[in-house]
C-alpha cells in the first residue's frame, strides 16, 4: 500500500488530503456528540426543541416581567410561574386564550353578570344613652329650705306619684293664708250680694289656687285645705313620670330658689342608640329602616329598632355623621353607656336606589319612626300628620317596575382611579377572554351596580383577572390596567425593603395621603391600635404583653380583604402588609426583650410608611425620635400621645427621646379631603 501510494501520489498532494480527512473526521464527531444530550455552561440539560412554536414561556402572575423558559417559582414573591404559549396569543390586542391547564394554574374563575336585588349590609358602632324625650327635672318651684330628701341617692328607682321631696316655705305659708282669708270673705257674703261685689275676691281665689297648683300642689291637697281650713307650711313634690333618679343636685337643709334642679329621672322603658356613620355608609341609610343591635352583655340577643334620626351635620374630627334609633327596654337589659354593634341592611333597586319592601305604599310619622299605617293619617304619638315613605328617600312603586339592577361580583372589576375594567369570557370560546371598559355604580356589599359596558348573561372573570392582565402585557399586548405602557407593570407581592424614615426615600411629611376605602381604613385603625399597645407595653418592659400585641396585630392583619381593594391600592399595600406581617411575627417570636426592640424598630418602620401613605381618622400620630438607640444610631416610633414614653429602652431611659412630628392634623387634613372628594 505504502509503495502503491508513493508510486501514484506526489507526496504534498498526500498530506492535503490527510488533513482534509481529518477534517471530515472532527465535523462527523461533532455531529455525534451534538446528536445527544449535551450540558450548557449553566449545567442545565437542554432538550430537542420540538414544535418550538408551543413551548411555554412561564411567567408569574403578580410580576410578569420574569420570564422562564420552564416551571417554577417566582423568585421576587414564591407563587407558581404560570405556562403562556406562543400559539395561544390573540391578534386582538385586549385579547388572550389560555389553554385549560393554564386556567386550572391561574386559578381563573368567571361568573355571569346578572339582574337581581343586593344588599348592602353597613356595620356601625355606638353606644346607648337616654332618651332625651324621657328626661324630668325635679325642680323647686318655690323658693325654701328641703327639710326631707326621700330619695338619698342617684340609681334608685322610682314610680310615677312617689313622694321625692319635702319642703318648707314661707311664701307657701302667705298664698294659703290668702286663699283661705280670700275664702271666708266670700262666704261672709249674703246670697244677694251683687255680682260685680263678689267678682274681684273670686279673681283673687282662683289667682291664689293656681299659684298654689304652679308650686305642685296637687287638686286633693287644695280641696283639703280649703275644707279644714288649715295652712301648712311645708310642700310635698312627687315624681311626675316612673324611671330612675340618675342625678340628685340638693341635700337635706339646703335653701333651693325657684326653678332649683333637685333630681334628674331619667324613663328606661326606651332608650336612644346613637351610632357612627361615615360618609360613604350615608347615601345607604334612610329614616325609617330597620336596624339590628348586638351588645357585649348579651351575646347573641339582638335588639331591633328604627333609625329615628341622621344628623345632618358630619363631625370635622372623625368624618362620620351621627344616626339615631329608638329602642324599646321593657326589662331594662340595655343601660345607658353600653357599647353596640349594629347593622343596617339596604336592599339596593335600579339606580343604586334603596328599597324597603316593608315600606312600599305605607304612611309615615316623621318624629316616630314606628308609628306606620296603610293610609294617610295622623301619628298616635305626636298628632303630627304621616307622610309616604316615598318621601323619606324610598325607592317609589313605578320605579320598582323597571326591575332589578345589573350587577357583577365585586372581585370582578379592576379599579384604577376612576377607570373600571372587567375581563369578559367570549362566549362560546373558553378560555378567551377579552377586556372591557365599564361604567360602574355604587358598591352595595359584594357587588357592584353597572351602569354601562356589560350585559345580562355575560361571564366576567372574578378570580384571576390580575393574571389575565399580567399575561397579556407579557404577550406585548395593550394591558387594561395600564393602557398606555409598553412594559408591564410590577405588583409588588414580595418582601421589599422599606426606607428608613427620614432617608431620601421616606415618603414626605404632608405629602396627599393615598384615597382608601372606608372598609380598609376601619381595618388599618386596628393594626394602629395594636400597634400602640405594643409601643407601651416595651416602654413600660412589658415583654409579654408585647408579644400578646403582636399576636392580635398578626390576627388583624390577616382580617383585611385584600381582593376587596382596588388595584392602586393592593400594589401600595402589599410592600407595607409584607413588612409588617414579618416583624410582627418575629416579634411575637422574641424570646427577650433586647431581640423585641429590635424587631419594634422594623414594624415602626413599616407603620410610619403606612402613616404616611394612609393616616389615621381616629388616632393621633406623633413621630417621636431617640438618637441614642442601637448605639447611637437613633430610632424613630409612633406614640399616639404625647410625653416620650421610649420602647427602646424602657425604664431604663423611659424619657429619652423628643417629639419630631405630629402626622395628625396631615393625616386627618387629607383624610377630609378624600371623603369630600368621594
Amino acid at each position: 500500500m505504502k509503495r502503491f501510494i508513493n508510486n501514484f501520489i506526489p507526496k504534498e498532494k498526500f498530506a492535503r488530503i490527510v488533513w482534509i480527512v481529518m477534517v471530515i473526521l472532527a465535523f462527523f464527531l461533532g455531529w455525534l456528540l451534538s446528536s445527544g444530550n449535551h450540558e450548557t455552561p449553566s449545567g442545565a440539560i437542554q432538550h430537542p426543541a420540538t414544535g418550538s412554536e408551543e413551548v411555554s414561556l412561564w411567567t408569574c402572575s403578580m410580576h410578569p416581567q420574569i420570564l422562564q423558559p420552564k416551571p417554577g417559582k417566582c423568585p421576587i414573591c414564591g407563587m407558581d410561574l404560570i405556562p403562556v404559549k406562543k400559539s395561544e396569543r390573540s391578534e386582538n390586542p385586549r385579547q388572550i386564550y389560555l389553554s385549560e391547564s393554564a386556567r386550572r394554574m391561574a386559578e381563573i374563575e368567571v361568573a355571569p353578570v346578572e339582574k337581581k336585588y343586593v344588599v348592602n349590609e353597613i356595620r356601625l358602632v355606638g353606644k346607648i344613652e337616654y332618651d332625651e324625650t324621657r328626661l324630668k327635672y325635679i325642680t323647686a318651684r318655690v323658693a325654701g329650705r328641703i327639710d326631707r330628701l326621700y330619695v338619698n341617692f342617684t340609681g334608685t328607682p322610682v314610680r310615677q306619684g312617689d313622694h321625692l321631696v319635702e319642703l318648707y316655705s314661707p311664701e307657701l305659708i302667705s298664698t294659703q293664708q290668702e286663699l283661705l282669708q280670700t275664702l271666708n270673705i266670700l262666704n261672709s257674703f249674703p246670697g244677694e250680694t251683687s255680682p260685680d261685689l263678689k267678682d274681684p275676691f273670686e279673681r283673687q281665689l282662683h289667682s291664689a289656687r293656681e299659684r298654689l297648683r304652679l308650686w305642685g300642689l296637687t287638686e286633693a291637697q287644695i280641696e283639703k285645705l280649703e275644707k279644714d281650713r288649715q295652712s301648712t307650711d311645708h310642700i310635698t313634690i312627687y315624681s311626675p313620670i316612673g324611671g330612675i333618679v340618675i342625678e340628685k343636685n340638693a341635700l337635706e337643709g339646703s335653701y333651693v330658689e325657684t326653678g332649683a334642679r333637685i333630681y334628674t329621672i331619667a324613663d328606661l322603658s326606651r332608650v336612644w342608640v346613637k351610632l357612627d356613620a361615615y360618609e360613604s355608609d350615608l347615601p345607604w341609610l334612610r329614616y325609617g329602616q330597620e336596624v339590628e343591635c348586638e351588645t357585649e352583655s348579651y351575646p347573641g340577643e339582638v335588639f331591633k329598632g328604627r333609625l329615628a334620626f341622621i344628623d345632618p351635620v358630619i363631625d370635622k374630627q372623625t368624618r362620620t355623621a351621627k344616626v339615631r334609633l329608638n329602642l324599646a327596654n321593657p326589662d331594662s337589659k340595655l343601660k345607658p353607656e353600653m357599647f353596640v354593634r349594629a347593622i343596617v341592611k339596604s336592599k339596593i333597586a335600579a339606580g343604586g336606589q334603596v328599597m324597603d319592601p316593608s315600606l312600599n305604599g305605607k304612611w309615615i310619622c316623621p318624629m316616630h319612626p314606628e308609628v306606620i299605617k296603610d293610609n294617610a293619617g295622623r301619628c298616635d304619638v305626636c298628632d303630627m300628620p304621616l307622610v309616604r315613605a316615598e318621601e323619606l328617600g324610598y325607592v317609589n312603586t313605578a320605579q320598582l317596575k323597571t326591575g332589578p339592577p345589573l350587577v357583577i361580583p365585586a372581585s370582578a372589576p379592576l379599579i384604577t382611579g376612576k377607570r373600571a375594567i372587567v375581563y369578559v369570557e367570549i362566549p362560546d370560546s373558553p378560555g378567551n377572554y377579552e377586556g372591557r371598559e365599564v361604567e360602574l355604580g355604587p358598591r352595595a356589599g359584594n357587588f357592584y351596580i353597572v351602569n354601562s359596558g356589560l350585559r345580562e348573561g355575560e361571564k366576567v372573570v372574578v378570580k384571576g383577572n390580575f393574571k389575565i392582565d399580567s399575561a397579556i402585557q407579557i404577550q406585548a399586548g395593550k394591558s387594561m390596567m395600564n393602557p398606555t405602557a409598553g412594559t408591564s407593570v410590577s405588583h409588588q407581592h414580595g418582601a421589599q425593603p422599606i426606607a428608613t424614615p427620614g432617608s431620601d426615600e421616606s415618603p414626605k411629611k404632608g405629602a396627599q395621603l393615598t384615597e382608601i376605602p372606608d372598609h380598609f381604613r376601619q381595618q388599618i385603625e386596628e393594626i394602629y391600635s395594636y400597634y400602640f399597645a405594643i409601643q407601651q407595653a416595651l416602654s413600660h418592659d412589658q415583654l409579654e404583653t408585647a408579644i400578646r400585641s403582636s399576636a392580635d396585630l398578626q390576627k388583624a392583619l390577616q382580617k383585611i380583604d385584600m381582593k376587596a381593594l382596588p388595584a392602586d391600592i393592593h400594589q401600595s399595600w402589599m410592600p407595607i402588609f409584607s413588612q409588617v406581617n414579618k416583624a410582627s411575627r418575629e416579634l411575637g417570636d422574641s424570646k427577650n426583650i433586647s431581640t423585641a426592640r429590635q424587631n419594634f424598630y422594623a414594624l415602626s418602620n413599616a407603620i410610619l410608611e403606612m402613616s404616611h401613605r394612609y393616616g389615621s381618622s381616629t388616632h393621633r400620630l406623633l413621630v417621636y425620635h431617640c438618637p441614642m438607640a442601637f448605639d447611637n444610631k437613633g430610632a424613630d416610633w409612633l406614640q399616639n400621645k404625647e410625653g416620650t414614653e421610649n420602647p427602646y429602652f424602657g425604664s431604663a431611659m423611659f424619657t429619652c427621646g423628643s417629639l419630631t412630628a405630629d402626622l395628625t392634623s396631615i393625616t386627618k387634613a387629607n383624610s377630609a379631603g378624600h371623603h369630600h372628594e368621594q
